[in-house]
């Protein structure tokens, strides 16, 4: 259980870090031309995406659990992930689980901030400073508040959708 003292630093934190942009829209779609030019390619664009490619979520996932020397049933029962969930995760290599999945294996392996955007990174999300959930996830990770029951209470605590239904 969170301290009152904790949820009102987390309010804080909150109230410090979150950045609302004004979204500017250029172009409709319909003004965009999405077909290759000349210029580019098709050789010159594999190689640059073969060069640029990182490792891909599962490679990073299992990684980090051989490193914390973790079983895979504890992360993920820590994490309130399913046992078949999991298993998609480790057998589909383009399987992309949601973020909030993402972030709760995060939680459940102890990652930090740096770690954790790794994670997410190679799953093509990202912790934004402009949204409430992904401000008290990083809060929460800073303060290595890792308890997935604490994270979902400090999530309830400004009425946001918890991580799992744990």
């Amino acid at each position: 259980m969170l301290e009152k003292k904790i949820l009102e630093e987390l309010k804080n934190y909150i109230e410090r870090h979150q950045y609302i942009d004004d979204l500017v829209v250029y172009k409709s779609a319909e003004e965009i031309n999405y077909s290759l030019s000349e210029s580019i390619q098709s050789i010159e664009l594999e190689d640059f995406i073969n060069h640029h490619r990182k490792p891909t979520l599962k490679h990073v996932l299992f990684q980090f659990i051989d490193e914390k020397g973790a079983k895979d049933s504890d992360i993920y029962k820590k994490a309130g992930v399913d046992r078949k969930h999991f298993s998609k995760i480790r057998s589909n290599t383009d399987y992309r689980p949601g973020k909030n999945t993402i972030i709760a294996l995060a939680l459940a392996l102890e990652l930090d901030k740096d770690e954790t955007d790794e994670l997410l990174g190679s799953a093509g999300f990202s912790l934004s400073d402009s949204d409430t959930t992904d401000l008290v996830i990083q809060f929460c990770l800073e303060r290595k508040i890792y308890n997935i029951h604490d994270v979902n209470q400090a999530l309830d605590y400004f009425s946001l959708k918890p991580l799992t239904n744990f």
